[in-house]
């Protein structure tokens, strides 16, 4: 980031569809060979665009079309961590929506009855990114994983949660109060954007079809590891 009054120089730049969700959902495509995505967009450019690129991932995209879709800017230091600037509300869709039968949803972004709509579903995992959603929503969850670095992901507990996991990046992570340990990246470090969503999403696949927790989360560091060796979120993430 530029000091004050100071100009810092971008030596390459590139455009995805980003966000927890956009990560998850494209996560949980290479894996399990497709996903549907409930999302909100703005019924422009961008987000129509948003939905090609999707779809090309594997993913079909289920949106509710709004105004003006948000932007963010996400900036890669030379030490490859990210920092975001985002540009507009967010858009949270609205339930309730049509999850009853599908065997993993995970949880990033929605109104309290689109949460309720999600635990239709026979695994529901979810991020403490919507902490006052989870408690006005007031469902079971099978899974709650966030970063225990993040401010915006905090958990202080109060929430009907089987299973709470906290990473730590290169550092690991605790789950279900026990330390776990990083895997190692597959290739030199290129940045952090959409390692722990990724982590997230593969953790929840894992554990939804009925690997042990150490399965699952050697399944999910690997995921995690994989991303931080490629441009961007989607060029590296794993599928197997």
């Amino acid at each position: 980031m530029p000091p004050p009054g100071g100009i810092a120089n971008a030596i390459a730049f590139w455009e995805e569809p980003a966000g927890g969700g956009s990560v998850v959902s494209a996560q949980i495509a290479r894996l399990a060979g497709g996903c549907d995505f409930f999302t909100a967009l703005g019924d422009d450019d961008l987000g129509h665009r948003s939905v090609e690129r999707l779809s090309e991932l594997g993913v079909t995209v289920h949106s509710e079309w709004m105004g003006a879709t948000r932007r963010a800017w996400t900036y890669v230091d030379a030490n490859r961590e990210r920092t975001i600037t985002t540009l507009g509300p967010k858009l949270r869709p609205s339930g309730p929506l049509p999850l009853a039968g599908y065997d993993l949803v995970f949880f990033v972004a929605g109104n309290a009855e689109a949460l309720r709509s999600a635990r239709a579903a026979r695994f529901l995992g979810a991020t403490p990114r919507e902490l006052p959603t989870l408690r006005e929503g007031g469902v079971a969850l099978d899974l709650l994983v966030g970063s225990g670095n993040d401010p915006g992901e905090r958990y202080d507990g109060g929430l009907d949660a089987a299973l709470v996991v906290q990473t730590d990046g290169a550092h690991g992570g605790i789950a279900d109060g026990r330390r776990y340990e990083a895997a190692t990246p597959p290739g030199p470090l290129s940045d952090t954007y959409g390692a722990g969503d990724s982590f997230a999403a593969a953790l929840s696949f894992g554990l939804a079809r009925g690997d042990e927790l150490a399965a699952a989360l050697d399944l999910a560091t690997r995921a995690g590891a994989a991303v931080v060796s490629g441009r961007g979120p989607y060029s590296t993430q794993i599928s197997a």
